[in-house]
């Protein structure tokens, strides 16, 4: 859509200034001497538009092939659910429209330039062309400076972490308070004994709580979401359940299904589980014996662990919505700490149980996740997650770097991993 409008306004621009010039000489006066001596050139001034528009269609086609070769290398290097985040990239976006927009500007005032009946050059717009022709070629040395740090993947796995830790904080914007309890959800009054079934097959994208529970509060109802968000949902499969099920005719269920929205593939709305899977599969890749690529495996490890240290940071979402206090209406699933660190960590670990690079960093960002928090039975499960490692680890490493495995799992078991990576440092020193 930006890329149509900038050539929507700069073609328009080109027509209306043409005219306008036509209208009103005295904007020639604008135009240095040394640019045009005759006012009355077509010749020239067709000339100069007829070039600009070719030029700049020329390099349109090498930023397409540079983009085609772009999302070839992200989607075999990578992963292809990385493709969506190039095609929104505003960057490639402005420099489709700049250039676009510049040849459609060049062609739109063109046809103002004539030698008959009254010879006619418009000098003023030719000028805005010519200017728009510099600003044209540092576009495109920012573009190729842009693209080549895009296809960087630790420019690519940095940006998808800031990306997720933007939903965490829109999802989850109270911090955890000092071993909080977890939410308690009230029993619903009276049975869930009817459902609305999903019109349309897709992945969950977002879903407007608020606007669910307005609607439950109207028909006074409760409801409780049977999928949560990045979960696919086939037409026909139950995607909402209701108690008072004869309140809600086909009218008032198209209502409650247009608060989900529904599409082809996940985004990162609400999803922050999208973001910890595009960062996973480039992780697996990474460590797949067509790549072997340890180094980028770590750098997704890192990542993972600061979206994990972020969302313990954070209060979990709500799942329960009561309107009015005393009476719960709406009940959203989202994914737990114990699913995400699954997410996040269990496939890495399975694959990565011969690499001795990439195991000792998974435990580092275990010992990193634990050292931020306070709950004792979190850290258990981290702890047994780090025995989990170590156990698949073990006849698959050399002895060494086991040993050295070894020390982290006992680091992490008692809280002093600190300590542990104080003293490797020491020792490299």
């Amino acid at each position: 859509m930006r890329p149509l409008l900038i050539v929507v306004t700069l073609g328009a621009s080109g027509a209306v200034l043409s005219a306008l010039e036509e209208s009103t000489p005295a904007m020639r006066a604008l135009v240095p001497r040394i640019l045009f001596p005759s006012e009355t050139d077509s010749q020239s001034a067709q000339m100069i538009l007829a070039s600009i528009a070719t030029s700049t269609m020329t390099v349109v086609s090498i930023v397409f092939a540079i983009l085609l070769m772009t999302l070839t290398l992200a989607s075999t290097q990578f992963s292809p659910r990385l493709l969506v985040s190039f095609v929104r990239d505003r960057v490639t976006q402005w420099t489709l429209g700049v250039f676009l927009g510049t040849f459609s500007y060049c062609i739109a005032a063109m046809p103002a330039a004539r030698a008959l009946p009254t010879p006619f050059a418009p000098t003023f717009t030719v000028m805005i062309a010519m200017a728009l022709t510099p600003i044209c070629v540092f576009w495109l040395i920012y573009f190729i400076h842009h693209i080549s740090n895009a296809i960087s993947v630790n420019h690519i796995v940095d940006r998808i972490r800031r990306e997720t830790e933007l939903v965490i904080d829109g999802l989850m914007p109270e911090l955890r308070r000092p071993m909080q309890p977890a939410e308690i959800v009230a029993p619903f009054a009276g049975e869930l004994d009817a459902a609305i079934t999903s019109r349309q097959s897709g992945y969950i994208r977002f879903v407007d709580i608020d606007r669910l529970r307005e609607l439950a509060k109207t028909y006074r109802v409760c409801l409780r979401l049977e999928r949560r968000v990045g979960h696919f949902v086939p037409e026909g499969v139950a995607l909402m359940c209701f108690t008072r099920g004869e309140r809600i005719n086909d009218e008032r269920a198209r209502e409650f299904l247009a608060a989900v929205d529904i599409g082809p593939t996940r985004t990162l709305q609400q999803d922050v589980e999208f973001g910890v899977v595009q960062i996973v599969d480039v992780a697996l890749r990474a460590i797949s014996p067509a790549i072997n690529d340890p180094t980028t495996a770590i750098s997704c490890v890192d990542q993972l662990s600061c979206i994990l240290i972020r969302w313990i940071g954070r209060s979990p979402p709500r799942r329960a919505y009561y309107d009015p206090p005393h009476v719960l209406r709406l009940v959203v699933p989202w994914i737990d700490l114990a699913g995400l660190l699954d997410l996040a960590f269990e496939q890495i670990r399975h694959y990565a149980v011969a690499d001795a690079a990439v195991s000792l960093r998974l435990m580092r960002a275990l010992a990193d996740i634990a050292s931020t928090v306070t709950d004792p039975n979190l850290h258990a499960d981290l702890a047994a997650r780090g025995r989990r490692l170590f156990a698949g680890c073990e006849g698959r490493i050399q002895s060494d770097d086991l040993e050295r495995l070894s020390r982290r799992l006992a680091a992490l078991e008692s809280g002093q991993a600190w300590k542990d990576a104080a003293s490797e440092t020491c020792n490299r020193l």
